[in-house]
């Protein structure tokens, strides 16, 4: 009883039920606070006669609208099961929800992506002109290089270099610029192709002046590639010359090297600075002026290997015509700081004597092969003909070869050899042949005695009273008549006053120098005194000994005409004929004279 108050009072003291009735509730419960205890007893009985009016009235109106509440009772059981099924479908809508959303998704994606394609097309439509002449820029990059349009060629490849920069991510601008770099490349080619051909110097400074906004090569990169092009362009010109003839082959290379090669360093002056910068580079840089003179010397070394080759191959008696050419060639390169002229000399040095040794062993090969066949008995039978031929006079200012040697084949042969090699050493000379022509005579001369005295020792023991006076004759024709003269022809050759001044002494001082462009009559004459007579032996060097002139021997004084250095070249496919030296004893192949018509 007691809880049960307790749970009584606290409802009555709690706050208001919520609901529908919570309000009315607490109406009542006020209106029972304030009635009086009478009041109050009867109230119970007021509230169940209440009830009863209230359920009876409730019955009433049930019986009354008993319809009414069967058709609600039927709508409200079709109400449920309608919600039923709104719920289960709402289930299975709630399941299928995520897939739909997803879907939704793609769908937005996809409208967004089909708007910005359609918006691109739009653009692109409207801007067809405009890319349109972007996608055509390689087809009119390769047009204007194939076409030589190197100007607009090089806009367009600075258009697509800003559009590389800016547009470097599209496909299509790297796309355009791949192809625009090969195009490039061709330009490129065809610009160094150009400077391999013979193009003049505006050509020149239109082409490496494209190269230059190309931005490919350095400076330094720029003049190799410049002299390597035109170096090409000159070997090709070169090797177009026919090597068949020696001389004509070195006479057009030379006139190509002189013409080309100075057009060539013309062309380099005129399009590449060598000065100095007025300001000191910051980094040291190459020496660019070093490739120029680099490349100069090179082609200067290559031309004297080609003239050594060349003249080592034989040019005949045209030597002294090389050499004015290729002295005017050097002569030329002065202008641009590169004369080789002092090159030049030692090279036509060393050919002059090489020519004139060979010619000299083959004078003493003849020499050899005469004296062989010799004999001093049949020699006074040839010369003791009876019919006389007159003897020319000899011209003025030219040397006779003593007429005493016309007696002895041998040594007319001998002495007409070397003749030939003076007469070709005198086109080309040099004075400081001097001292090597005059050793290459020793030699050959010593050869020679040699000979005399290996026949001497062959043939003494059938010697008869006449022969050993001839064989004496021969010795003395040797040592007073053909060492003289040979002598006499080297001062020719080369003057003692020219030899002093090159030494830098007074011409009396030249004997202090010994035998120095002469040959040494007494050493000779000291290997014949064994097989000499005392008296032949001891004869001064001045005289000489009388021997009988022989009519069947003609001496012809020939002077041959050189070709000096300013006149053309001989005409090709013609062989000159070579020409004794003045005075020259002619022979032929029976050792019986011959005259032999002067050029």
């Amino acid at each position: 009883m007691a809880a049960e108050e307790e749970r009584l009072l606290a409802w009555l003291r709690g706050p208001a039920a919520a609901g529908p009735g919570g309000a009315e509730l607490a109406a009542y419960v006020a209106e029972l606070a304030a009635l009086g205890l009478a009041e109050l007893g009867r109230e119970p009985a007021r509230l169940a006669a209440e009830r009863e009016r209230v359920g009876a009235e409730t019955r009433r109106l049930a019986f009354e609208h008993y319809r009414a509440f069967i058709r609600s009772a039927e709508c409200t059981g079709r109400a449920g099961r309608g919600f039923g099924g709104i719920e289960s479908r709402l289930g299975s809508l709630l399941e299928r929800l995520p897939a739909l959303q997803d879907a939704c998704r793609n769908f937005m994606r996809d409208a967004e992506a089909i708007a910005c394609s359609r918006r691109m097309n739009s653009l692109t439509l409207n801007r067809h002109t405009e890319i349109l002449e972007i996608l055509e820029i390689p087809q009119l990059m390769d047009t204007c290089v194939r076409n030589r349009y190197y100007e607009e060629a090089l806009e367009l490849a600075a258009y697509v270099r800003r559009l590389e920069k800016k547009y470097s991510s599209i496909p299509v601008i790297q796309g355009i610029v791949a192809e625009v770099r090969q195009s490039t490349q061709l330009m490129l080619n065809e610009l160094i192709q150009q400077l391999r051909t013979n193009i003049p110097l505006p050509t020149c400074l239109r082409v490496i002046g494209y190269l230059r906004r190309m931005d490919v090569f350095t400076e330094a990169e720029l003049r190799i590639k410049f002299l390597q092009a035109r170096d090409a362009w000159l070997r090709s010109i070169q090797a177009s010359i026919p090597e068949d003839d020696p001389y004509f082959h070195l006479t057009k290379t030379v006139e190509a090297c002189r013409v080309h090669l100075f057009d060539i360093i013309t062309q380099y002056r005129a399009i590449f600075s060598d000065e100095e910068p007025l300001l000191a580079p910051e980094q040291p840089s190459l020496n660019e002026g070093a490739i120029f003179h680099g490349w100069v010397l090179q082609k200067v070394s290559e031309f004297l290997q080609v003239l050594e080759r060349d003249l080592q191959r034989g040019v005949g008696s045209r030597l002294d015509s090389l050499l004015g050419q290729c002295m005017y060639f050097g002569l030329s390169f002065s202008r641009v700081g590169a004369d080789f002229r002092g090159q030049l000399a030692p090279i036509f040095q060393r050919v002059a004597a090489t020519t004139f040794s060979k010619a000299v062993e083959e004078a003493v090969e003849k020499f050899q092969e005469e004296m062989n066949s010799y004999t001093l008995i049949s020699a006074p039978a040839v010369l003791g003909s009876a019919a006389a031929v007159p003897v020319p006079s000899a011209q003025p200012g030219t040397l006779q070869p003593p007429m005493v040697l016309l007696d002895f084949p041998p040594l007319a042969c001998f002495l007409n050899g070397l003749l030939v090699a003076f007469n070709d050493l005198r086109l080309c000379c040099p004075i400081a042949l001097a001292q090597d022509v005059a050793a290459c005579l020793k030699d050959a001369l010593g050869k020679v005695t040699k000979i005399i005295l290996a026949f001497h020792r062959a043939e003494e023991a059938a010697f008869s009273g006449r022969e050993q006076e001839l064989f004496v004759q021969f010795c003395a024709a040797f040592l007073e008549d053909l060492l003289p003269y040979l002598n006499r022809c080297l001062q020719v050759l080369f003057p003692p006053a020219q030899i002093a001044q090159a030494l830098g002494i007074p011409p009396a001082q030249l004997q202090r120098y010994g035998h120095l462009g002469c040959v040494d009559v007494d050493a000779l004459r000291e290997l014949l005194a064994p097989v000499l007579p005392a008296q032949e032996a001891e004869l001064p060097p001045g005289e000489e000994e009388p021997s009988p002139q022989s009519p069947a021997l003609t001496l012809h004084p020939t002077q041959p005409e050189g070709t000096g250095p300013g006149e053309p070249p001989p005409e090709q496919g013609r062989e000159e004929p070579v020409d004794p030296a003045p005075g020259a004893v002619l022979l032929d192949g029976s050792g019986h004279g011959g005259e032999r018509p002067a050029v």
